[in-house]
């Protein structure tokens, strides 16, 4: 089966043909080129969908990683770049296995192809002349004949003529021999040309062009072997990564195994474990009988005036207590009226409004509302001190000690702390020990430095080591307080949660004392005297050297203004004082007179100047501590 033989008169159709495969080759490799792009755009999108659920670096998400559930989702995450990785390789390889190698095949098939052709174009030329040259020869030969013919019926008429003279017959008679003479030499050379071209067609048609069609024919052969060749390695370059990429979804199906809920329950403990003890219960309250209080100097109500009976918990109740915070610096710290101030006076006169409206005290809302709002509200910074601890803890800045922290949570801190310190003390050891093998080797050979110059280093990592072993002492006392090795432990605890369990049911009876805090939430305290026996020195330091509220502003005193009840100030008319807080919406502007002169007045008493920087780092920590 040769095109040489079967084919040897459809040249055009072969050209045809050879150029269409040449079109499906190219066809493919564009094929190939869209598929590597898309594996690429793949691999991109995959790479930026793991980036971008990886978690950020120092932020809040690393330590949500610590979940069996999560740390899968992150390996799910890595093993979608490996994947990722795969398809790439996929991209890579068939740019170079298949577009590369076929594109340069195309070039070189397209010469081939173009060199074969040409060279049958010019067979088929050299022929077509030889038909040319054979035709030209026997149209002589015909005409040749044809003259031949005339000249000779020309000679006998002539010699049949008896009016014809004898030179004219004899020319005659030369001149049809001429012409046969003409015929014959004709008749040679159109034999000549006719052998010849019978040589040179046969030579055309079974040499020559079976020969070249034999070319075209295998060079279309190998396009068509190549083109599978190159079928075969695309399928083969997803083969390669299908063991890469079964691992990686091993992986991942490892990772979704390896999830423990209960060690993710476990975590969620540890995580938010506080050490605190649940409250107790609420004793029923009669009141069908009056009920007999005793105030004592640090109740948060006895300078109410309004002579009503109070609602107080009895025996086991717990919720916010204010044991540290003194009366009056409360009242004046947090209290401001709830109720609408009064109008302005219709004139400026001192004797319109005598003595100023009182400011209303706080209405009781039921006990079971203050006891839900116990149970559900969020601890609230009661002081300016507390205001600035909340920022600082905001800011990352937290008491060294953790204090601000659950038990639970700050020994956790603690053991965090001391185990970070100790890795630093074995950092700085192993140092000291490189430097002092060092300094053995420039003792034992001088030439290779100065031993000296290594003493100072040494005595940097010294001390550096005993500060750093002075910190883990210091925090491991706390950790050891903490953990309870120490007997101040139960009352820190204690007194950090807020929450006193009653050790003498009797004491509590005839001791107890209702206290209600300033946002209206009723609490009870044990008598510091009977039951908690701390030293005053405890709560008092912690508060006598509160920093006061920053000033934010001044104003001036429009109308005369007598407060008469707590958390109001008098002020006189025309007279120039701070403000620390500004109206809330309530209608009440919180002013200071002096250090120890403090609270409430109507806004619609004053007049406000605000100062902008002071206003703004004020609403800052309200922010903050809100």
């Amino acid at each position: 089966m040769s095109w040489g033989t079967e084919l040897w008169d459809q040249f055009d159709n072969l050209e045809k043909h050879t150029q269409w495969g040449i079109d499906v080759l190219e066809k493919y490799i564009k094929f190939v080129k869209e598929r590597t792009e898309i594996e690429l755009s793949y691999a991109k999108q995959l790479r930026n969908l793991s980036k971008k659920y990886q978690p950020k670096k120092n932020s809040k998400e690393e330590e949500e990683y610590r979940y069996t559930s999560t740390r899968a989702f992150l390996a799910t995450l890595n093993e979608m770049n490996d994947y990722a990785g795969q398809h790439e390789v996929i991209s890579e390889n068939m740019t170079s296995l298949i577009t590369g190698e076929l594109t340069r095949y195309v070039q070189e098939l397209k010469q081939e192809r173009k060199s074969h052709f040409h060279d049958g174009r010019k067979a088929q030329q050299h022929i077509e002349t030889c038909w040319k040259q054979l035709e030209a020869s026997k149209r002589r030969f015909e005409r040749d004949c044809k003259e031949a013919d005339r000249a000779q019926q020309y000679f006998e008429k002539m010699d049949a003529d008896i009016n014809v003279t004898k030179a004219d017959v004899e020319k005659a008679r030369q001149q049809a021999q001429l012409r046969h003479q003409m015929a014959e030499d004709s008749k040679a050379e159109y034999s000549s040309t006719l052998q010849k071209f019978n040589s040179e067609q046969h030579d055309h048609y079974y040499t020559h062009i079976p020969n070249i069609f034999q070319k075209i024919q295998e060079m279309e052969e190998r396009r068509i072997v190549r083109i599978g060749e190159s079928m075969k390695t695309f399928a083969e370059v997803d083969r390669q990564v299908i063991p890469i990429i079964g691992k990686c979804l091993d992986e991942i199906t490892k990772a979704a195994e390896s999830i423990d809920h209960k060690n993710d329950s476990q975590l969620v403990i540890e995580a938010f474990k506080s050490g605190f003890e649940p409250p107790g219960d609420v004793d029923f309250e009669d009141f069908t009988q009056p009920m007999k209080r005793t105030v004592s100097e640090s109740s948060l109500s006895n300078s109410r005036g309004d002579g009503k009976s109070e609602p107080k918990f009895g025996g086991k109740s717990k919720g916010k207590l204010w044991p540290f915070i003194k009366k009056n610096k409360l009242m004046s710290l947090l209290t401001s009226p709830h109720q609408p101030p009064p109008p302005p006076p219709a004139s400026a006169s001192p004797s319109a409004v005598p003595n100023g409206p009182q400011s209303p005290k706080q209405q009781k809302e039921p006990l079971s509302h203050r006891f839900n709002e116990f149970m559900t509200s969020k601890p609230k910074i009661h002081c300016f001190r507390s205001l600035k601890r909340g920022l600082s803890l905001k800011l990352g800045a937290g008491p060294e000690d953790f204090s601000n922290l659950p038990p639970e949570q700050r020994r956790k801190k603690l053991q965090q702390k001391v185990d970070e310190l100790n890795k630093d003390i074995q950092k700085e050891m192993d140092q000291r020990d490189a430097l002092t093998k060092m300094k053995d080797v420039y003792i034992k050979n001088p030439q290779m430095g100065d031993a000296a110059s290594v003493d100072h280093r040494l005595a940097e990592l010294g001390q550096n080591i005993e500060k750093l072993r002075l910190e883990v002492q210091k925090f491991e006392g706390w950790l050891a307080e903490v953990e309870g090795r120490l007997p101040a432990r139960t009352e820190q605890a204690r007194r950090q949660s807020g929450l006193y369990e009653a050790q003498n049911t009797s004491a509590v009876n005839s001791c107890a004392q209702d206290r209600e805090s300033p946002d209206g939430s009723y609490t009870e305290e044990q008598s510091q005297e009977t039951e908690m026996k701390v030293p005053a020195t405890d709560f008092d330091d912690e508060f006598d050297d509160e920093e006061p509220l920053p000033t934010i502003g001044t104003c001036k005193a429009l109308y005369t203004f007598e407060g008469q009840n707590e958390g109001t100030i008098s002020v006189a008319e025309g007279e120039m004082l701070y403000v620390i807080e500004e109206d809330k919406g309530d209608g009440w502007t919180r002013i200071r007179r002096n250090e120890d002169e403090e609270g409430y007045v109507p806004t619609s008493y004053v007049e406000v100047y605000l100062d902008k920087n002071a206003k703004d780092v004020y609403k800052s920590l309200q922010k903050i501590s809100e």
